[in-house]
């Protein structure tokens, strides 16, 4: 026989806590029998040897918050999924949540059904979300990679050192360069090992190559 998927929820609202216990109760090979009213008394639970396969976590609690908490109970509890169950939909705070390990992160909104196909998701490997919350994490993760992108694009590079780019992509050598510029060989040689680093090269030409490529000049 299958054993029973223990399920724990820490939640501070216990007119919710008892609705969502009542529903996942009634649900097979379900069994809700932990409910928290802190992170702290869950730790505590833990501490004492009990062990969840899986957590409903809210975000706003007495004490430690919910996102604080998940790598305390990731730590202590290695083998529960974690699913946040809150009323916020702050984008921040979802990005933060799923960084840390969040398995999944359902709104208090959504219906008694959906909560437990998130946990039967959960428990097959999925990584359930409202839509509205997988929008806000791509959203997220999309600004994100564009700052990376546009960090990127620059790569810190300074107007000295494009000059010093231009003038290779022409051909010039270190002295050449140095004359053109008005500055030494050894300031010239300085700059390119700099250019080197923040383009992760080691030649002329694959700085010029990737400063072309990268639309650097």
């Amino acid at each position: 026989m299958k054993n029973e998927t223990e399920i724990w929820l820490v939640e501070d609202n216990q007119i919710f806590a008892t609705g969502v216990q009542r529903v996942l109760n009634h649900m097979d090979d379900m069994k809700c029998g932990g409910h928290y009213s802190s992170v702290e008394k869950a730790f505590a639970a833990l501490e004492s040897g009990r062990k969840p396969d899986i957590i409903l976590l809210d975000v706003q609690l007495p004490g430690m918050d919910g996102i604080s908490a998940l790598s305390h109970f990731k730590s202590m509890a290695p083998e529960a999924k974690v699913v946040i169950l809150t009323v916020i939909d702050d984008a921040e705070k979802i990005f933060r949540a799923v960084c840390a390990g969040a398995s999944g992160y359902m709104l208090k909104s959504s219906s008694s059904a959906q909560i437990a196909e998130a946990i039967k998701q959960v428990i097959d490997g999925g990584a359930p979300m409202t839509p509205e919350v997988a929008r806000k994490v791509l959203d997220t993760l999309a600004d994100n990679e564009d700052q990376k992108d546009q960090k990127d694009a620059t790569y810190e590079i300074t107007p000295r050192q494009r000059d010093i780019l231009r003038l290779m992509a022409d051909g010039l050598v270190k002295k050449e360069i140095a004359d053109a510029l008005n500055i030494s060989i050894n300031t010239v040689s300085t700059h390119m090992q700099r250019v080197y680093e923040k383009l992760h090269v080691t030649t002329n030409t694959g700085a010029v190559a990737k400063a072309l490529r990268k639309k650097l000049i």
